[in-house]
């Protein structure tokens, strides 16, 4: 692809997201309100999600290897 097709093509996608939210309707002033609260509610979903998946799939994989009898080992060995 060329630049110039890249161009039109992000254009056109930018477009198609004014169409569909309707914000081609909007002031200017309530676009960017608008853009700032979609890009706010982006970020923090994002980060929330960088914290807490890993957590949740590690939680959920000792769980399972739990239940097929893979016993997590102490950090203390007993001796006899």
């Amino acid at each position: 692809m060329d630049f110039k097709s890249m161009k039109y093509y992000l254009y056109w996608l930018y477009c198609q997201f004014e169409l569909i939210t309707c914000s081609y309707l909007m002031e200017p002033w309530e676009k960017i309100l608008f853009y700032t609260f979609n890009i706010t509610m982006l970020v923090m979903i994002s980060y929330t999600a960088y914290l807490f998946i890993p957590v949740h799939i590690n939680t959920a994989f000792q769980f399972f290897l739990h239940l097929l009898g893979n016993q997590h080992e102490n950090a203390v060995s007993i001796v006899k």
